[in-house]
């Protein structure tokens, strides 16, 4: 009987036309299902005018889909302390048609328990701790415009991870990857099975918020093999007026020859403006890489209207300014870095959503 229900709930959700956003279609004896997601579309133009070979490609004005999603939220209530969680989430292309799967990524789907008491600790397929306690401030923009690492750094897939509960304004947390060779012939790779471990503490008391924390950027999900840290904070001036402030680094590897960046410092500033329905972005960075890498200042402008509690509009720009750009291409055998120079065009980008 509460499959039924269940499922017919979730069908009269998805074909309503004016649902409330997180809709709640099952609650009943502590159990609990809400669904979520919004359909986004836009047009975007401009960055960069060459791919990762160097040549040069159309990077004029495109409609694009910007992130739509659907998603399940799952809870029940062991005791008045303890609830078990689960949550699932689904990307899909809102701006075309699509004749085969209908989706085209399982954004996140992962199991926990959360005590008020313990905390919570949770596995599967979820958003990095380090972007959730560390990072966040700067993570504003629908698209680009953030330089410190995002929420799939070292994540998104064969993750545990656990965070205390809020003591007197502090929460620590730790995170475990694992890459896996399980069932392969032989070793993929050199380094065999990795556990990437990223943790660190937050200090959350009025109206500021402090983060700091590691990531153990292992080669094998993206990283050079040395050791990321950041310190990122926030501060809430007033009811309209926030400011933000972080730092993120990554030492240099002299063995490291693969794709993108090596070691880097970077530093961040920003400030967020809200009044009515009405909100402004405004960050700016200075980045300096090691080795062969460039060393540039990279800035973001955002603006959102927001029509109604359920739709929004928007316009992002974005400007990475670099001015040259490293690939690598082989010699013998062996990966040799080479720098080509690029003409970047400023990003941008405008749409609307539709939040249910």
């Amino acid at each position: 009987m509460k499959k039924t229900l269940l499922a017919t709930a979730i069908i009269g959700a998805l074909g309503a036309s004016a649902a409330a956003q997180a809709a709640t279609v099952y609650d009943q004896d502590g159990t609990r299902l809400d669904i979520y997601g919004r359909i986004a579309m836009g047009i975007e133009g401009g960055g960069s005018d060459r791919n990762d070979d160097g040549e040069k490609i159309d990077n004029s004005a495109e409609f694009v889909d910007v992130f739509s999603r659907l998603g399940l939220r799952m809870s029940h209530e062991v005791n008045s302390d303890l609830s078990a969680f689960g949550r699932l989430e689904w990307r899909f292309k809102g701006d075309e048609r699509d004749t085969e799967s209908g989706f085209r990524e399982i954004r996140q789907s992962y199991i926990g328990l959360q005590s008020n008491q313990y905390g919570t600790v949770q596995a599967g397929n979820f958003d990095s701790f380090y972007n959730q306690f560390v990072s966040l401030p700067f993570d504003v923009y629908i698209n680009r415009g953030l330089e410190f690492a995002g929420h799939p750094k070292q994540s998104r897939g064969d993750s545990i991870g656990y965070y205390t509960p809020n003591l007197e304004g502090w929460t620590a947390f730790l995170q475990l990857k694992h890459y896996s060779e399980r069932g392969e012939l032989e070793p993929v790779r050199d380094e065999g099975n990795v556990v990437a471990a990223q943790g660190g503490v937050q200090y959350e008391q009025g109206p500021i918020t402090v983060g700091l924390g590691f990531v153990d950027d292992v080669v094998r999900g993206g990283g050079n093999g040395k050791l990321m840290g950041g310190l990122i904070g926030s501060y809430q001036i007033n009811d309209q007026f926030s400011a933000r402030l972080g730092y993120e680094g990554r030492k240099h590897s002299e063995t490291y020859a693969g794709p993108g960046t090596n070691g880097y410092d970077k530093w961040g500033l920003g400030a967020t403006y809200t009044t009515g329905p009405w909100a402004f972005n405004a960050d700016i960075y200075d980045i300096s890489e090691d080795g062969d890498g460039p060393n540039r200042t990279a800035w973001a402008l955002g603006s959102y209207y927001k029509v109604s509690s359920n739709f929004d509009v928007f316009a992002e720009v974005n400007q990475r300014d670099q001015q040259s750009f490293s690939i690598d291409v082989f010699d013998d055998g062996r990966p040799v870095r080479v720098d080509r120079s690029e003409s970047e065009d400023v990003y941008w980008l405008t749409g609307a959503r539709y939040h249910f």
